[in-house]
């Protein structure tokens, strides 16, 4: 087996590599490499830019509006974005809900929808989770009742990521209790702007609402905005949860990140050249050295002060940080 990339493949990289340096807006780029929180306007701002080039839709074939790109072709694309420091592609619409519309949607909620989310136009979020089932997704209660020609949708989401952006959404919903519970589970899609959708945010522990509370009081659902047929919901979620997982990798991100890791490491003097700094390794040795022998509190202060911060215990820090308050 080749595992080298072959000429036209490295051509793309470097097609993909010179369009990306020129329209990644610099202001978005600085905020990645930096890890700094990006708002609604820069992650559907670099959206629009992909979703004109035609690349949004990287994972689309050409028949549904995608650049029909080999798997290869695919990660070359995700890695030279990930290198430059773009946004993550918010999967929701274009990785997760496109691909279910594709595979089981009408060909007119095909046109409706589609264009809407290769665009980037379109922000949609996730309804699976439920206070209650989560793991257990097949315990979910949230009731889509059919009459005549909508669903009267009530019950709660959970969990919702960014749903605070939210303009449609997909969900789970009950519409039969007969059998196992997977057999009365329904895909309907839902416009976030509707009458009786109320969005209460989650604030995390870092201060910002990430995940969000969906509640639905009578919402009205057009019936035509039901994916496939009634019932058949779990077929087309487990459909969607192929994708999604397959997409949480995000292995070309994790790489860049790994690089700005080691940036730090080096700018701190921690490591030179992928290996602990020189004096970092000689502290090191000193103290394990020291601690192997029972007497690492024979240490010299000048030698507690240059072993390596993450091996110091605790008691060294805070001397260290004593003795440096007293001779300022």
């Amino acid at each position: 087996m080749d595992l080298n990339f072959t000429a036209e493949e490295l051509a793309f990289r470097q097609e993909v590599r010179a369009w990306v340096a020129d329209n990644l807006p610099k202001d978005i780029s600085q905020k990645v490499h930096k890890a700094l929180r990006l708002s609604r306007d820069d992650m559907q701002r670099w959206a629009k830019i992909l979703g004109k080039k035609g690349w949004l839709a990287s994972g689309w074939p050409k028949q549904f509006g995608g650049p029909g790109w080999t798997a290869v072709q695919k990660h070359l694309f995700e890695e030279e974005c990930a290198r430059a420091g773009s946004p993550r592609i918010v999967p929701f619409g274009p990785v997760m809900v496109a691909p279910v519309i594709m595979a089981f949607g009408s060909p007119e909620q095909q046109e409706r929808f589609l264009p809407g989310i290769a665009s980037g136009e379109v922000w949609w979020s996730q309804g699976y989770s439920e206070p209650g089932a989560g793991s257990d997704l097949a315990s979910l209660k949230t009731r889509a009742e059919r009459r005549g020609d909508k669903y009267i949708v009530n019950g709660q989401k959970a969990w919702t990521t960014l749903g605070q952006f939210g303009e449609w959404i997909f969900c789970l919903v009950r519409t039969s209790t007969e059998g196992k519970p997977q057999t009365g589970i329904s895909f309907l899609l839902i416009d976030m702007k509707s009458r009786g959708v109320t969005v209460r945010p989650i604030v995390m522990l870092d201060g910002e609402p990430e995940v969000n509370e969906v509640f639905f009081d009578n919402v009205e659902v057009p019936a035509d905005n039901l994916i496939g047929e009634e019932n058949k919901g779990w077929t087309y979620a487990k459909h969607l949860l192929a994708h999604e997982r397959t997409n949480i990798a995000d292995v070309n991100r994790s790489k860049r990140e790994i690089e700005r890791l080691k940036r730090i490491a080096k700018a701190e003097g921690v490591y030179e050249d992928g290996r602990l700094s020189r004096p970092d390794r000689a502290a090191r040795g000193r103290h394990r050295r020291a601690r192997d022998a029972g007497v690492a509190g024979a240490l010299s202060r000048e030698e507690r002060q240059t072993k390596p911060r993450h091996c110091r215990p605790a008691e060294d820090q805070a001397a260290v940080r004593s003795s440096s308050a007293t001779a300022s």
